[in-house]
């Protein structure tokens, strides 16, 4: 592991039990010590750097104070073009930011825009309020604007301040206000969420070792056999995975012991968002709380479901519902396809601007066409049995899909993921053409098979009439 990784490792494994600390607390002493310990971690790990994120708070609170009604698109375009800033600073003379800055300034921008958005929904539904006299029918809004404090609270909250999970202003303030958080459930959820911690962290190191990305980079590697390149992507893709499912593992047990987006089941709370319908517990029953709320993986449907588009919803779970909240319904576009194309390009960019950022997430709507065109020309053709055939073969190439896309991810440069990807002859981007032009083509033989039954019909009617 790299210092950097053990200093992540060192915050995560001290923010589990601070976070039982965190219950005894009261709502002000709460906030105020989770934000200076957000601010000595900040501190301790960007230094200067720290401004960088500070500067992105203030804008964004400038902008809500001037004009709360444009806010959303105004914060968008601000943390975005302030991204762009941070990444090229050397071009100004300034220092390289640490990789902890960086963490730090990507989950920020992630709260700066759904900060500006509760606002604008907040003043709205005030709006409403007044005019009709009827109380506000939006689930978990806020009751009042944030403070300066309270945005620079929320901002440097020691709670995944650098790890995530992505979590709203108004999960936030229900953390703080929560009435008895003693009584909230949390030993045994924290350590059931970190139970296969250690076992990832294995996995982890030992394949890393026997199959490190470097060596991908190498003249030798490239004199290997055809399958062994192939299966090199695979081992890639799982020690990709054990790291970050060990990190967010952590990440999310961090939450929990601290009570954070704890609610009763009954809230129906969705990653990243929070309760989605008003939930009246009954007084004579036991409640029952999750901690859906601040889900960021569910390591087994992201290894087992079918498809490529369900594989994005179980990975960075509460990114993915900012994602779809907040960019997918405003792309210029209709289609499925190329909304998640749009979507995936602002996903890219959010992540940095290495050229394989672009590479990977652009291929994502190729293989979601690709599998589109082939349910509905093939599966949907099938019987029982054949569907579920179709099924593993899908999953098979799901997976091999994703292997291929990160590489992309993690060689960075344009030029070593095209030369990866050539050693395997494009396989991922040939075999999703191929799919969508068997869809087309099987798409095409049905219309016509529909238009002869349909002419044979007319004319059976014809001669029926006839005779």
């Amino acid at each position: 592991m790299s210092p950097d990784e053990l200093v992540y490792l060192g915050i995560l494994a001290a923010t589990i039990p601070v976070g039982f600390l965190f219950r005894y607390l009261s709502p002000p002493v709460k906030q105020g010590a989770a934000l200076l310990l957000g601010l000595i971690i900040s501190i301790a790990t960007c230094g200067i750097h720290t401004l960088h994120s500070l500067c992105t708070v203030l804008g964004t609170w400038i902008i809500i104070k001037i004009n709360w009604r444009s806010a959303p698109a105004l914060s968008l375009a601000w943390t975005f073009l302030y991204l762009l800033f941070f990444r090229l600073v050397t071009w100004f003379g300034l220092p390289q930011p640490t990789p902890f800055a960086n963490a730090i300034q990507l989950l920020l921008t992630l709260k700066m825009v759904s900060l500006a958005n509760e606002v604008q929904s907040y003043h709205l539904e005030r709006k409403k309020e007044v005019s009709t006299f009827t109380k506000s029918p939006v689930v978990a809004g806020l009751s009042h604007e944030p403070s300066l404090y309270d945005i620079i609270s929320y901002s440097y909250c020691y709670v995944g301040i650098m790890t995530g999970p992505f979590f709203r202003y108004q999960t936030y303030a229900d953390w703080l206000q929560q009435s008895s958080p003693l009584s909230l459930p949390g030993k045994e959820p924290c350590l059931q969420r970190l139970k296969m911690v250690p076992v990832y962290g294995l996995l982890f190191i030992a394949v890393n070792s026997v199959f490190p990305l470097s060596y991908v980079r190498t003249e030798d590697f490239l004199e290997h056999n055809y399958f062994y390149r192939f299966f090199y992507m695979v081992a890639i893709f799982f020690v990709f995975r054990m790291r970050f499912y060990s990190a967010w593992c952590g990440a999310e047990a961090g939450c929990i012991s601290a009570g954070l987006g704890c609610y009763p089941q009954g809230a129906l709370s969705k990653p990243g968002g929070g309760p989605t319908v008003k939930y009246s517990p009954d007084p004579e029953t036991a409640v029952e709380y999750d901690f859906k709320t601040i889900q960021n993986i569910d390591c087994y449907n992201t290894d087992f479901c079918v498809k490529v588009r369900h594989g994005m919803r179980y990975w960075n779970m509460t990114v993915q519902w900012w994602l779809h909240h907040y960019i997918y319904p405003n792309a210029p576009f209709r289609a499925y396809a190329l909304r998640a194309g749009w979507t995936m390009l602002i996903s890219a960019y959010w992540h940095g601007l290495h050229a394989g950022y672009y590479l990977s997430f652009l291929t994502i709507p190729l293989c979601i066409a690709a599998e589109t065109a082939m349910e509905a020309s093939v599966r949907a053709r099938l019987g029982p049995a054949g569907q579920n055939i179709f099924d593993w073969i899908h999953w098979f190439l799901k997976m091999r899909a994703y292997d291929y896309m990160c590489m992309g991810f993690v060689l960075l440069k344009a030029s070593d993921t095209i030369s990866y990807w050539s050693s395997i002859y494009f396989v991922i981007h040939i075999i999703a053409i191929v799919c969508i032009a068997v869809g087309q083509f099987m798409k095409g033989g049905r219309k016509r098979e529909k238009r002869e039954r349909g002419e044979g019909e007319k004319e059976d009617a014809v001669r029926e009439k006839t005779e």
